[in-house]
């Protein structure tokens, strides 16, 4: 496996520059796709990919999730921009990190990959994916 840490992949940072992303809240369509340990995401993703996402069993989806964009804010001198924490229900599954990507984008690009640390399972429960606080030194997305 290859999930060295969170982190906005490279394309991304110039497809913010060349205004390819719309984050609003009535924006692009943004997903999250969950993924095992033989997935290699790196900062060299650069969109959608379904090799070593988990498979369509139970209650997930391949593609994954729709994401809840919140619109983006400053708070002091940075931009940031936050979801709504995501729930899977009645999971029954085990990933070791994600992919938040732009579904509306052609390519399907990828913005953030997320390491969750090791295997995080459920079993017949819940799987949240909690965002950090929406605040300029934690934001999922920040631009200072």
């Amino acid at each position: 496996m290859a999930f060295t840490g969170d982190f906005m992949c490279n394309s991304f940072k110039l497809e913010l520059l060349t205004a390819e992303h719309n984050f609003a809240a009535a924006g692009d369509s943004f997903k999250i796709a969950l993924y095992d340990n033989s997935a290699t995401l790196t900062e060299t993703t650069a969109t959608y990919t379904a090799t070593g996402e988990l498979s369509a069993t139970g209650n997930y989806t391949t593609t994954g999730q729709a994401l809840t964009n919140i619109d983006p804010v400053w708070d002091t001198d940075t931009a940031i921009c936050d979801f709504v924490d995501e729930v899977f229900s009645n999971a029954t599954f085990t990933a070791y990190g994600g992919l938040i990507y732009n579904d509306t984008h052609p390519s399907d690009a990828a913005c953030i990959v997320l390491d969750f640390g090791g295997a995080k399972t459920a079993t017949a429960g819940d799987f949240t994916i909690q965002f950090p606080a929406a605040a300029a030194a934690t934001a999922i997305i920040r631009i200072a």
